[in-house]
């Protein structure tokens, strides 16, 4: 029996792969759960459509991501954090401190693709790398000044 994955099922596949089950699994667990449907020719057509526009989307969404990255190559950014006399800041820089410098350059970051390689918890010069697609990554430098 043929059946179409609607979503990741473990040791079986992942979303949208047309898998060949024995038909007691696919009639009594994959169907009435919801994970997957019935491999009809009229389904698999559907599935290719699906499969194709969803690949010209993340084309796209890479293609900007790219554009966005070699913007992003070319910025230094400086963060103003409050520091005592020995040089040590009062909490840390976080990613969301770094993405409203950015956003006050111009470019939008979402928060959560912001990571250091190293937690910025003194004056001094750092890198936050950029998470803009699974393929594109970018490495920003900033400088973490007193106040």
């Amino acid at each position: 029996m043929e059946v179409i994955l609607r979503q990741d099922v473990k040791h079986l596949g992942e979303k949208d792969d047309v898998v060949v089950v024995k038909p007691g699994y696919g009639r009594n667990y994959l169907i009435p759960q919801g994970f997957a449907a019935l491999a009809t020719s009229s389904a698999k057509k559907v599935l290719a459509e699906n499969i194709k526009q969803a690949q010209f989307k993340q084309e796209k969404i890479q293609k900007d991501a790219a554009e966005l990255a070699t913007k992003l190559e070319a910025i230094k950014l400086t963060i103003g954090a409050k520091a005592g006399e020995s040089g040590k800041i009062f909490g840390k820089v976080n990613s969301l401190q770094i993405a409203e410098a950015l956003k006050a350059q111009g470019y939008e970051v979402d928060r959560r693709r912001i990571t250091f390689e190293e937690e910025p918890k003194n004056l001094g010069e750092y890198v936050a790398n950029l998470n803009l697609h699974k393929e594109v990554k970018v490495q920003v430098p900033f400088e973490v000044v007193a106040e």
